[in-house]
């Protein structure tokens, strides 16, 4: 709290120099006096309270004017209030729920490190629009472009294999994600394409795909997942759940493709090291700005002061008129 007016407080020397008027008055003055021989009809009289109550109007007025003087110069309170001017980016998290995301190369298994690490990436990045396209056979959108980070997070972390038909359509992810950009006035437009298989599925080719994001001004950053050769996968078979080493197949040379097409970068995952840094290194690429401007929000607090100062004196009133005419 501050006062906008200072040096009004110095006016609270007057009800100081009234306190002490009324002390001497009170105290000091010569009253009329009477000589008894004994005290004893007045102590047996014991505490007046009447006596004391006829001094409460005077308190009640005293406050009520220190409490005028304080409202008078003005006490504030001022907060600060940030406002942030960002030129975000809009970005589309595109993944791959394959089956062969369950392969456990990654720590638990691939789609698990991959949720998690992106999420991470999500967190980190408050002033972006971001959004989720995931893609096996076909491709559908989990979330579209919003600035909710916790209704974002908690639809990439319902994400999972076996929610549409399986297979590899690399194109059609890519599309998917493209579309839901094509109309965006960022500055910037993204994707992040992760996959851990070969194209096999799809009516859009990825290189088509590719060029339309190239058309629109997307630029693409692939990565591919999955350790070199051969990497441990759940196989059903009819004694339960086996895990069997399968040969990793990336096609990293279309990856590449793509992404130098976009203006992007492609990038090679082989555990959940490797990933953090990888979407650590996008995240230093494609930065966005932001300018804060801070300013003042001032509160106004001299009501209260004045409020104690009317119950005062109306307090003080009601003793005069009404209570201390009717004391002996």
């Amino acid at each position: 709290m501050f006062f906008e007016y200072p040096e009004l407080l110095w006016l609270e020397i007057v009800p100081f120099l009234l306190v002490l008027h009324y002390l001497y008055i009170e105290l000091m003055s010569r009253r009329p006096h009477l000589r008894v021989s004994v005290m004893l009809p007045w102590t047996k009289g014991g505490f007046s309270a009447a006596a004391l109550l006829r001094h409460v109007p005077f308190v009640l007025k005293i406050l009520a004017l220190v409490m005028i003087v304080i409202a008078m110069a003005r006490p504030r309170s001022s907060d600060k209030i940030d406002k942030v001017d960002s030129e975000g980016i809009d970005i589309m998290l595109t993944m791959d729920v394959s089956t062969s995301m369950l392969a456990r190369d990654f720590v638990p298994d691939r789609i698990s490190a991959a949720k998690d690490i992106a999420i991470e990436f999500i967190s980190q990045r408050p002033y972006d629009r971001m959004g989720i396209v995931v893609f096996a056979g076909e491709s559908y959108t989990q979330c579209p472009l919003t600035t909710d980070r916790s209704t974002l997070i908690n639809l990439m972390k319902e994400v999972q294999t076996d929610l549409i038909e399986d297979g590899t359509a690399i194109g059609n992810g890519l599309a998917t994600a493209v579309a839901r950009l094509k109309d965006s006035n960022a500055k910037s437009r993204v994707v992040i394409l992760l996959t851990d298989g070969v194209n096999n599925r799809g009516e859009i080719t990825p290189q088509m795909a590719a060029e339309i994001a190239k058309t629109y001004g997307v630029r693409v950053y692939t990565i591919g997942v999955g350790a070199e050769g051969m990497a441990p996968y759940p196989v059903m078979t009819p004694w339960g759940v086996e895990v069997q080493n399968v040969r990793v197949e990336i096609d990293e040379d279309l990856l590449a493709e793509i992404a130098e097409s976009t203006g992007g970068r492609y990038f090679r995952a082989t555990d959940n090291t490797k990933l953090m840094e990888i979407y650590g290194e996008i995240n230093k690429m494609e930065k966005d700005k932001v300018t804060i401007d801070s300013f003042p929000i001032y509160k106004e607090l001299f009501t209260g002061y004045a409020l104690v100062a009317l119950v005062a004196l109306l307090v003080s009133l009601i003793l005069d008129l009404f209570v201390l005419r009717r004391l002996p």
